[in-house]
């Protein structure tokens, strides 16, 4: 996001702005004098962000620590530096927005976990997650990319998954028209991924049969999920276009990998954009694991199609450079 700053040139205030400026002083002023207590003009409760900007930071510094020894693991830690290295930048950023007083010292939370950088990536993950219930709707789409950034990264060291969560999304008896329209894009998304996992199969060998079926599996699950959740809120499912088309025809193994790799990126901002426009806890718990497992399964896609960045930072977030 842009911050844009007016600046009117001059070196002065004129007396117009002059008398405005003293107008708002006096408006300043209490008129009680028995006040007792001021404010700083700042939100000075304790930003729930900081200790993931903080982790994220510490775990940067430590995935550069580790990055030694073999070229494969030197390859993937280095992967796990830039995306933390890139939330923290991200969390501070969304922090210090705010304006609220930012200390450089304070804990953050346990990043170290004995050196391993998986163990201590997973707990991110999961913190994230856990945030993600109490905030508002703009830090919960900033939070639920995190999230999924540290998810697909563990992808590289064969980290634990996250717990599947345990939703009955048919509990949604009503949505805002905003959260609706959501849905249907992060459905049609899933409908897209069906199709796309259809498709690749006449172009890729039987090494990719186990992922291929995984994959598609998936999305169906989502895609039935995503309709019970708009029919018990008494929203209508848009339906399945026949066929899709791709910026990249598939032609051969490489295509197919790439049309994937977009299928899953595209499901990922779909549910990205679900975080942003719902305060509903079901539907954001549901939003935030479709978001982290289209990122996870995106990384193996990426790799196929050799795209970089082969994990990017914040899934469903950004336009990522191939």
């Amino acid at each position: 996001m842009q911050h844009v700053t007016s600046r009117s040139g001059r070196s002065g205030l004129d007396r117009r702005s002059f008398l405005r400026a003293v107008a708002f002083t006096a408006l300043a002023v209490p008129a009680t004098t028995g006040l007792t207590a001021c404010t700083s003009g700042y939100d000075d409760a304790p930003d729930p962000l900081r200790p993931l900007w903080l982790q994220a930071e510490e775990q940067a510094k430590l995935a550069r620590q580790l990055a030694t020894g073999s070229p494969e693991r030197r390859d993937a830690v280095s992967v796990v530096a830039d995306v933390r290295a890139a939330h923290a930048k991200a969390l501070r950023a969304e922090v210090e927005r705010l304006n609220r007083p930012v200390p450089e010292e304070g804990a953050a939370p346990e990043a170290d976990q004995g050196g391993d950088v998986w163990a201590s990536l997973a707990q991110a993950r999961d913190d994230a997650l856990g945030l993600l219930p109490g905030l508002p709707r703009h830090r919960a789409g900033l939070v639920g990319s995190v999230a999924a950034g540290c998810a697909a990264a563990l992808e590289l060291g064969q980290g634990p998954a996250p717990d599947e969560p345990s939703l009955d999304v048919t509990s949604v008896t009503e949505l805002e028209d905003d959260t609706a329209e959501a849905l249907q894009r992060a459905l049609g998304a899933e409908h897209a991924a069906v199709w796309v996992y259809s498709l690749v199969r006449a172009f890729l060998d039987a090494d990719y049969d186990g992922g291929i079926a995984r994959g598609e599996r998936a999305h169906l699950e989502r895609r039935d999920e995503c309709e019970r959740l708009l029919t018990s809120a008494g929203r209508t499912p848009r339906p399945a276009e026949p066929a899709y088309v791709l910026a990249d025809p598939v032609t051969d193994a490489a295509s197919a990998a790439r049309a994937v790799a977009t299928a899953e990126a595209d499901a990922a901002t779909g549910w990205h954009g679900v975080l942003e426009r719902t305060d509903e806890k079901t539907v954001r718990t549901f939003a935030a694991h479709c978001l982290v497992s289209a990122a996870t399964r995106g990384v193996h896609w990426r790799e196929a199609a050799e795209l970089r960045p082969l994990v990017p930072p914040l899934p469903g977030r950004e336009t990522t450079a191939d």
